[in-house]
């Protein structure tokens, strides 16, 4: 990833603000949850796993307009 400058600083921030969340759903442990009686649930599992999925989809996304707006510099893992 490069460094922001000017408008990317948006898509910068959010790629981070995606990874704390990715890091958080990740932390959860929705399989453990998955081996108590459904009444001690705090979370359905599926839920978390259906909402890290979609933001791991949004971070892409915003991998993939930071790398349309540097077509001149390399891509992380192209390299």
């Amino acid at each position: 990833m490069s460094t922001p400058t000017g408008d990317d600083d948006s898509l910068y921030e959010l790629h981070f603000e995606l990874e704390a969340e990715i890091s958080l759903a990740e932390s959860s442990h929705p399989e453990e949850a998955a081996d108590l009686p459904i009444s001690d649930w705090l979370f359905d599992p599926t839920d978390v796993e259906r909402e890290e999925i979609g933001l791991r989809g949004l971070r892409d996304a915003v991998d993939a307009l930071e790398g349309d707006s540097h077509p001149d510099e390399p891509r992380a893992g192209n390299a």
